[in-house]
Parts: C-alpha cells; structure tokens; sequence
C-alpha cells in the first residue's frame, strides 16, 4: 500500500497536478464569474420581453432567444479553433491557460444565459405584481425582485456552470491550454500512461463533487436566511 502511495506521489509531482489543478481552477473560476456576469444580464432580457415579461417585446425577445440558441449549438472544440483569431487579438497568443479564458468565457454565456431565464421564471409572480403595484420600476424588479429572489437558484446554476467548465477546460486541454485536461491528454494518451490519466480523472471527480458540495450548502443556507 505504501508503495502505491509513493508511486501516487511520485506520478504527481513528475508531472506537476499542482500547477495542473491551479490552472483548471483559473480558468473555470474566471469564466464563470465573467460568463455569469453576461448571462444574467441576457438572462434578463430574456424573462423581461417575455410575453409575459414586464417590457413585453417579441421582437428583442426572438432575436435573443436566436442568438443564445446559437451559442449553445456550437460545439466547444469548433468554437475555441473558431475564436483563436480573436483569441489572439485579446490575449496575444491562442495557447496557455489565459488564452483559453475566451472561448470558455463566450462558450458558457448562451448556457448561463438559458439557465438565469430558467431561474427567473421559478420566482412568484405575486411577489413581482407587488413591486409593480409599489411603483417599482423596471429596473429595481430586474435586480431587487428577479436577482434577489433567484440567488438560491442561481448559485446552483453556478455550480453547474463550474462543473461543465471543468469539462471544456480538459478539451482545451487538447489543442494547447493548461491544466489537467492537457495533463490527461499528453501523458494519458500521447504517451499512453493510463496510471496518470487515471489519477486526472480521479483528481477531477473530487473537483466536481467539492463544488457541487459547496455550493449546495452555500444555496441552503441562502434559503434559511
């Protein structure tokens, strides 16, 4: 057993998890606060010009609707090769953990985007009746009624955002980004090392369930507040 630990050791720092873990972690917390940012807001006009929305307009609404629906059909590997001009026009470069920041960035603000409205649509409809009646004006319902009432929804959302995010960071993984992902790809299969890709596996479900954890309790204790 202590021998299997220290080969455990050994694999991780040869091949230095530490940096690959740090990476992963960069670029899916950066995308996610970036992507969330944006999505709530489309979000937003989303469930406002809904037909039922307050700032009723099919036509904002469609074209929106159209836009993220597109966003969301497109493959991430076909989109992060699609963007690598513009990727190179922001960052500089098309490789690294920092270049892959954009296409997972726009990759994921069509998926928060959907996952807000949804959200948005789960808060009472009386509670933004009542605002209406108070005088409320469009913006204080977008940001005082739909975000406040959403905030446990949404940090749930969050947490699936993250969770898929960790999933797009291994494809980047493939075509020149950091983290685990490429950890997975150059050893566990360019140089066939199934040793190292299982540890990389391992080492991204604990990822997984460490967020899905604490963003679950992080949600509960939002809702007994």
């Amino acid at each position: 057993m202590s021998d299997f630990i220290q080969k455990i050791i050994d694999k991780w720092n040869y091949v230095d998890l530490n940096q690959g873990i740090i990476d992963t972690l960069y670029m899916t917390i950066i995308s996610t606060v970036i992507a969330f940012a944006i999505g709530l807001l489309i979000g937003l006009l989303l469930i406002m010009t809904d037909e039922n929305g307050i700032l009723k307009n099919k036509t904002i609404n469609r074209i929106t609707g159209v836009i993220v629906n597109v966003g969301r059909s497109i493959p991430f590997i076909i989109l992060m090769v699609f963007l690598i001009p513009f990727t190179r026009m922001i960052v500089g470069k098309s490789w690294g953990s920092t270049a892959a920041i954009i296409p997972l960035t726009i990759g994921a603000i069509p998926f928060v985007a959907r996952l807000a409205e949804t959200s948005f649509k789960e808060v009472d409809k009386g509670v933004i009746e009542s605002a209406i009646c108070m005088g409320a004006t469009p913006f204080d319902i977008a940001f005082h009624v739909y975000l406040k009432e959403a905030i446990p929804s949404l940090i749930r959302n969050a947490s699936v955002t993250m969770i898929t995010l960790i999933g797009y960071t291994a494809i980047a993984g493939s075509i020149g980004a950091g983290g685990i992902g490429k950890i997975a790809i150059n050893y566990g299969y360019n140089m066939r090392d199934t040793f190292t890709m299982n540890i990389a596996i391992v080492v991204i479900i604990i990822m997984v369930q460490l967020i899905q954890v604490i963003f679950d309790f992080i949600a509960k204790k939002i809702n007994k507040a």
